[in-house]
């Protein structure tokens, strides 16, 4: 029973469907190099492919092998047989170096084996061999250079007299070039060859030297120029190209005449040529043969001498200006007097126009000067040659005109400024100079764009703008150019800012209206700004073209005592007027104000009229009655003033109506300030200040 089942067991072991594949894996390839890696030249090699592959039963199965070198398939082969596939490199060469790779196909399984480098060294000498070794001067010899054993690609060099005269690339072990040689003499011939193994490359040994006998043909070209010596522009040469003894050659000889890189002619066996001579021409002729391959040459210098030089042109004055007077020079300066006398030398002038004329002397045409740019150019001729000059550009400069003088942004008294003079017309450079009456103050030249003039300067008087004038200059002998005096503003900068109160300090009373006067010294427009100290924002701010501009408040109460001052500003400075404060009473009583005169520093003359004047303003206040604006007398400056103030009641802005413009908030819930001008009112209207 035991027995019937193990029978049982195997046979259902070793069942499988018909068709279905036997189990197997590929283990691992491997390609082995025998006898190494690294083989010298004509050593026999062996690749073999080695691969396990691991299957469930004894069948064979079908394997294919694959040998790649450098990626590129090199053999192939299909076999049942399990044993190493064995690919055979007999006398290995240098081509036969790169890497190789074994790869094996089972039923779509495949496996490649690691590459493997052979290094394959050393070259096989090449062999060097002549279709002859005697020859005739142009006349070929085939050379065959052959690399034995070796396969392309291959680069075959081939030397004469150890010098390379020819490269060729093939693909196979051997080349034939056709070889010429001119000159007779012995030629030593070899060559050498490089195997190209990507990526490099491999040089070979040099071949066997072969000689080879030149024998030289006698055949030479004759070349006579007629007359050779002391030849002068406009003599006739005569020149003959020829060969000697030609007739005993049955092929045809062609001759070549040339001057420089020029082919004068060219025929069969010898030409002629006649020319006249030309200086600064290339002085060397050539007469060249050619039969066949074989080429040979005779050359021939003459020199030419000149009979006058080429003209020059210039121009006289070199600096001129439109409409001047000029002068054009056309001048050869060297000529032969042995061939040649001056005088025989005729000049003119392209083009001609009607603006010059010929002048005193030759060569020499004299007229005014266009208002343009124009090209000139001169001709000199003698015995029938012809020269002419290069050409020469007149620029005539354009003079310059009026110059205008301004001032670059704004004039502020006291402070530097410039002042801008230009010309809208005029060649550089110029030259500028600012004048102040009749005294030169300072120079500035102009060299190039966008060079200015600019000067500066400081004034201390308005007036004194006026004084200043510029003139321009861009050519000595030229009447200069005055530009008119200098009209410009001059901005005076703010000072004396003075806060002035209405009504009277001592007698401001709760529903009175209330006016802060701010007045200046200086340039408008001017910007008023009234502050109450302790608020950071401005109460107001008005620009006007008055020196002159008050703010009011239509009814004050209590809640508007406090300390006030204005600050006035315009494009040069800003200043601040001296603290004003206001105290605000029930009701108001006559009273004697006495006011301390603002803090200022005191100039020279202030100081000397300081020791006759009091310290203090003493006001009088006889009785309370309504006060008139227009009344107040101002101060300009610092100056003392003594006036007759009166109380002004509650009606006084039925007295002086001064307008609505817009409110401000002065403090927390007070009442609302009113900001105007007074009726009618300008710097002019007020009183005149106290001087």
């Amino acid at each position: 029973m035991g027995l019937l089942l193990l029978l049982t067991f195997t046979l259902l072991s070793s069942w499988r469907p018909v068709g279905a594949q036997s189990p197997f894996t590929i283990r691992n390839v491997n390609l082995v190099i025998e006898p190494g890696n690294d083989v010298m030249r004509d050593t026999n090699v062996t690749l073999r492919c080695q691969a396990v592959v691991s299957t469930s039963d004894k069948q064979l199965l079908s394997r294919a092998y694959r040998l790649y070198k450098d990626n590129i398939l090199v053999y192939t082969d299909t076999t049942n047989s399990s044993e190493d596939l064995v690919y055979q490199l007999p006398l290995a060469r240098v081509s036969n170096t790169g890497k190789y790779e074994c790869q094996i196909v089972i039923e779509g399984k495949s496996m490649s084996s690691e590459p493997k480098k052979l290094t394959v060294t050393g070259l096989s000498t090449p062999e060097l061999h002549l279709s002859k070794r005697v020859l005739n001067e142009g006349e070929e010899v085939i050379a065959k250079c052959t690399a034995p054993g070796e396969m392309g690609p291959i680069i075959f060099y081939f030397y004469a007299d150890f010098s390379e005269i020819k490269e060729e690339r093939v693909n196979k072990n051997h080349v034939e070039v056709a070889l010429r040689f001119n000159g007779a003499g012995i030629r030593k011939i070899n060559c050498s060859y490089v195997a190209l193994i990507m990526p490099n490359s491999v040089r070979s040994e040099q071949s066997n030297i072969v000689s080879i006998s030149v024998k030289e043909l006698p055949l030479n070209p004759v070349l006579e120029i007629s007359p050779h010596q002391r030849v002068y522009e406009g003599d006739p040469l005569n020149i003959t190209c020829t060969i000697g003894d030609f007739h005993s050659y049955s092929e045809k000889v062609h001759v070549y005449l040339s001057q420089g890189k020029h082919l004068l002619s060219f025929g069969t066996n010898k030409v002629n040529y006649s020319k006249l001579a030309v200086a600064n021409e290339p002085g060397e002729f050539e007469c060249r043969l050619e039969m066949g391959k074989v080429a040979k040459v005779a050359t021939a210098t003459v020199s030419v001498t000149e009979l006058f030089s080429v003209p020059t042109l210039t121009v006289s004055p070199k600096d001129v200006f439109q409409e001047d007077e000029i002068k054009l020079i056309c001048r050869s300066e060297v000529y032969a007097p042995e061939r040649l006398r001056r005088e025989e030398l005729v000049y003119t002038i392209d083009p001609l126009r009607s603006h010059l004329v010929s002048g005193r002397g030759a060569g020499i045409f004299s007229g005014k000067t266009l208002p343009y740019e124009f090209n000139y150019t001169c001709s000199a001729k003698a015995k029938e040659i012809v020269k002419h000059s290069k050409t020469l550009r007149v620029s005539p400069k354009v003079p310059v005109s009026q110059p205008k003088i301004s001032v670059v942004g704004r004039a502020v008294l006291g402070r530097p400024f410039q002042i801008l003079c230009q010309s809208d017309k005029g060649s550089l450079p110029i030259n500028y100079t600012l004048w102040r009456r009749n005294d030169l103050l300072k120079m500035a030249i102009v060299k190039q764009l966008p060079q200015k003039a600019l000067f500066n300067v400081t004034i201390q008087r308005p007036d004194e703008i006026s004084q200043y004038m510029c003139d321009a200059q861009n050519k000595q002998d030229r009447v200069v150019e005055l530009s008119k005096r200098l009209n410009a503003s001059v901005t005076v900068p703010v000072s004396d800012t003075l806060l002035t109160v209405l009504p009277d300090l001592r007698n401001i009373a709760e529903g009175d209206r209330l006016y802060l006067i701010c007045s200046i010294n200086g340039t408008p427009p001017v910007t008023f700004k009234w502050y109450r100290s302790g608020r950071a924002q401005p109460l107001s701010t008005t620009t006007s073209n008055k020196i002159t501009l008050d703010y009011q408040v239509p009814e004050v109460s209590r809640e508007h005592s406090g300390t006030y001052y204005c600050e006035a500003g315009n494009y040069a400075n800003n200043v601040r007027s001296q603290l004003v404060t206001i105290d605000v009473r029930f009701e108001r009583t006559a009273v004697s104000v006495w006011t301390e005169r603002p803090s200022k520093p005191a100039s020279d003359e202030e100081s000397s009229l300081a020791s006759h004047e009091p310290d203090v303003e003493y006001t009088e206040v006889v009785h309370p009655q309504p006060a008139d604006p227009a009344r107040v007398p101002l101060r300009k400056g610092t100056d003392t003033v003594y006036s007759e103030l009166q109380n002004a009641p509650h009606g006084v802005a039925n007295c002086c109506d001064y307008g609505s413009e817009e409110y401000a908030e002065l403090n927390g819930e007070q009442p609302e300030i009113n900001h105007t001008h007074l009726d009618g009112y300008n710097h002019h209207d007020l009183p005149v200040p106290v001087d």
